[in-house]
């Protein structure tokens, strides 16, 4: 097995710790003793914490569209794409053990004291939108006739709405409901 890389270990124990404890709960010297590694090379790979935390979200937002794109791939009908996104979110959800969307978690934390990363934030959660607008879309073209600016922005909200409250309760069944109102939308 090739041995990790220091920068690739310094990456995944750092978004281990923002994703768990938090940006501001974890330090620099929690990351530099968990990843096993000396104060050098932390800074020889990374300015600030900061940069560290925009790499983490840089990191989650290809995993987070990749992830979807193989979790979709094999689909041909938009509509059943759309589903799929429901199903991917829960599964994110359900292997998470419930602890909700690193972006949102990032700047609830954060808020208007970080703009480099709330503006991140803001704009990845707008590349997931205009992603269900393009399947929205996709839909008119084969099957429906539908409002592509409301039933995206429905979507969108029922989605994020479906994630806060399983982290908040623990469980999935926002997700199941969600379906369940989507289908309604989408004749």
């Amino acid at each position: 097995m090739e041995k990790e890389k220091v920068k690739d270990r310094i990456i995944r124990v750092a978004s281990d710790l923002f994703y768990k404890q938090g940006f501001n709960s974890t330090g620099i010297n929690q990351i530099i003793a968990e990843a096993d590694i000396a104060i050098g090379s932390l800074y020889n790979h990374f300015s600030s914490k900061n940069e560290l935390l925009k790499v983490y979200l840089i990191k989650e937002e290809l995993k987070w569209f990749d992830g979807f794109e193989k979790h979709s791939s094999k689909l041909i009908k938009a509509k059943d794409k759309i589903f799929t996104l429901v199903d991917y979110r829960k599964e994110l959800q359900n292997s998470s053990g419930f602890s909700g969307c690193h972006f949102i978690k990032i700047n609830a934390e954060l808020g208007d004291s970080n703009p480099v990363i709330s503006e991140f934030v803001m704009k990845h959660k707008e590349k997931q939108k205009i992603m269900i607008k393009e399947l929205i879309t996709e839909y008119n073209k084969e099957d429906g006739s539908v409002n592509a600016d409301a039933i995206t922005e429905n979507i969108f909200l029922l989605l994020e709405g479906a994630v806060v409250i399983s982290t908040i309760n623990k469980n999935a069944d926002a997700f199941d409901q969600t379906k369940k109102i989507i289908k309604g939308l989408l004749p």
